[in-house]
């Protein structure tokens, strides 16, 4: 697994969206309420929303920065361990998270220590979001932004993100979805471009070129957005199976 965010974890921590509680019912629908573990957990945000519910959760990243930043509860233990290796027991987890974090795993090698892990009634969850959507107006400035300026600066995971990880090998049981998770939130201009700034390409982008391309998005943004927040949309997408 790839750490890409512990440079920006502090912004990570601030401009991430949080997942609707629509889909935390629902992952809390799937199995028992007693062990838990996030995988890629970043700043916890899923983790601790979790721990409102099973007794304990294990939330595991390869980014010391990251859970750092990470909100602490007294269920839950955080610990630096890849997704494919880590010293968790046979058949432990009722559930296994993996939130928008899953296209840098090595999957073969994940989906052996899912299995190993995972108790045989137990659940796997996979999900993400996609680009940030506001409205007709500033839907191409953000789209031509993710295409024109940063796509050549993405890894090429984040091309399981764009098929919503249809191609990411999944080997279990899969549940049909047919409910919409989608994440809807109101954002500043700051806070969009606070966000858009914590994307892994656009490190890339200032590293590659000595040059902050949010500068440039944010004035071109300015110019219709004015002032105020607007509701802002990420599409979210799901998989969820069992062994």
């Amino acid at each position: 697994m790839k750490d890409n965010f512990s440079i920006q974890s502090d912004d990570y921590a601030k401009f991430r969206p949080v997942y609707s509680q629509k889909l935390i019912d629902f992952l809390l629908s799937l199995t028992n309420h007693e062990v838990c573990w996030d995988c890629g957990t970043g700043n916890g945000q899923l983790a601790v929303a979790l721990a409102e519910s099973f007794a304990n959760v294990q939330a595991t990243d390869i980014s010391e920065k990251q859970l750092e930043n990470a909100s602490h509860r007294p269920n839950i233990e955080y610990s630096k361990q890849p997704a494919e290796q880590t010293n968790f027991p046979d058949d432990h987890f009722d559930l296994v998270t993996v939130a928008q974090a899953a296209h840098w795993f090595d999957h073969k090698a994940f989906n052996e220590e899912v299995k190993r892990v995972l108790k045989p009634e137990g659940a796997l969850a996979l999900f993400g979001y996609g680009l940030v959507q506001v409205d007709e107006e500033l839907n191409p400035i953000i789209q031509s932004f993710y295409w024109d300026v940063t796509k050549p600066y993405w890894d090429p995971e984040r091309d399981h993100i764009e098929d919503r990880y249809e191609t990411i090998p999944f080997p279990y049981e899969e549940l049909e979805i047919n409910e919409n998770f989608d994440i809807k939130s109101k954002m500043s201009l700051d806070q969009l471009t606070g966000y858009i700034s914590t994307w892994s390409a656009v490190q890339h982008y200032k590293k590659a070129n000595d040059q902050d391309p949010i500068e440039k998005l944010k004035s071109d943004l300015s110019k219709i957005w004015k002032e105020g927040t607007r509701e802002v949309t990420f599409p979210v997408f799901i998989r969820v199976g069992s062994v």
